[in-house]
């Protein structure tokens, strides 16, 4: 199933709650456009302006801030994660 939303992640290199968010996107085989924060700090910038954190990851379904990767994963963990890349919940999961 193709994911129906847009998805943006921002990340820094080494950072281990980055990998972990990339990587559920990539188990539901969710496209995604990273862009990379690390010494780049009018990235950063744009980022704490559209999310109001500071910290990484920060993922965005339809251009709606959802957190870094504890909010990505409680949302995996209710079900609604799939209903916003999806459009509905996958068959089988919550």
């Amino acid at each position: 199933m193709t994911a129906s939303a847009s998805v943006v992640i921002y990340t820094t290199p080494y950072c281990a709650y980055c990998v972990a968010a990339k990587r559920l996107l990539d188990s539901k085989g969710v496209l995604y456009r990273e862009i990379p924060v690390g010494g780049r700090p009018d990235v950063r910038s744009e980022m704490e302006d559209l999310s109001g954190r500071r910290t990484v990851p920060q993922v965005f379904i339809d251009s709606r801030p959802v957190g870094g990767f504890d909010s990505l994963r409680a949302l995996e963990a209710s079900g609604e994660l799939n209903r916003l890349l999806f459009g509905s919940p996958l068959p089988g999961c919550a």
